[in-house]
């Protein structure tokens, strides 16, 4: 959590130790829950795991519209990173007990999933990081250092506690995680299997191990983000897939239904 630039190959090591320890972690899944909940982590984890790289980029925006040097950066992510698997953890908990209680809810995620892919793909956002609504609200609650204080987040001026430029940077990149958080708790539902006893523990895992790499895959694709000109579309492609696949199981679920004797007799049987 201390401050310090990372080498390339410090970045490469720690994306390829975190990427063998969720291997390894699949490997637990399936002598301890069987292949198909291993398939499903797997599944899970590349989905996780592509749609992490948007956070990558929106990272390297709101770093570069702040300029904050390298080394701040890796103590801003060591904290956005611990508070996003907090944030996933309340929306996979939330977002599964809504799957299981309400099966419609799977034709609103995927319809949602679908209108994000397209959205992503054909859409353009101009918007500056440092203009939302949220930065405006905080700096009229709490004074802001216009000093900038090395890799505090707090300082005291005159007496007065304050907070410093890094962590209305750090709020933003919380803040940013909560949407991505949105559109990738629909997904990883998509993929695991509705009414297993394993799905809140597929779901949050999966999700867990692509967001612990995301600091070493974010330094160690950092100098070459202007390659990745079509990352858009491939995201675009994987939401709208797990957003289609998520509504042919809400209407396979309806069919079921329909063959019980409808909607009435299936809640009398329950």
């Amino acid at each position: 959590k201390h401050a310090k630039e990372p080498s390339l190959r410090e970045s490469g090591f720690w994306t390829c130790f975190w990427s063998a320890l969720a291997l390894s972690f699949n490997g637990l899944v399936w002598w301890w829950l069987g292949g198909k909940a291993a398939i499903e982590f797997l599944t899970g984890y590349l989905v996780e795991w592509s749609l992490s790289m948007d956070n990558v980029f929106v990272f390297a925006v709101v770093f570069g519209y702040f300029k904050v040097p390298l080394k701040y950066q890796y103590r801003v992510l060591f904290w956005g990173i611990l508070g996003a698997v907090l944030m996933r953890l309340t929306f996979v908990l939330l977002g599964a007990e809504l799957v299981e209680r309400y099966t419609w809810v799977l034709w609103v995620f995927g319809a949602f999933l679908v209108y994000t892919g397209l959205k992503l793909a054909f859409g353009h956002d101009d918007h500056e990081p440092g203009d939302g609504f949220l930065i405006r609200t905080f700096r009229r609650l709490i004074p802001v250092s216009s000093q900038p204080a090395g890799d505090r987040f707090f300082v005291r001026e005159q007496g007065r506690l304050m907070a410093t430029p890094l962590f209305l940077v750090l709020l933003i990149v919380e803040s940013t995680d909560v949407l991505f958080a949105v559109d990738s708790v629909p997904a990883i539902l998509g993929v695991v299997t509705p009414g297993t006893h394993y799905m809140r523990f597929i779901a949050f895992t999966s999700n867990v191990f692509a967001i612990l790499g995301l600091r070493a895959l974010y330094f160690l694709l950092a100098g070459v983000m202007d390659m990745f000109r079509f990352l858009n579309y491939g995201l675009s492609a994987v939401l709208i897939f797990v957003g289609l696949k998520m509504i042919a199981e809400a209407a396979k679920h309806n069919e079921w239904i329909a063959a019980q004797g409808g909607w009435d007799a299936h809640a009398k049987g329950h």
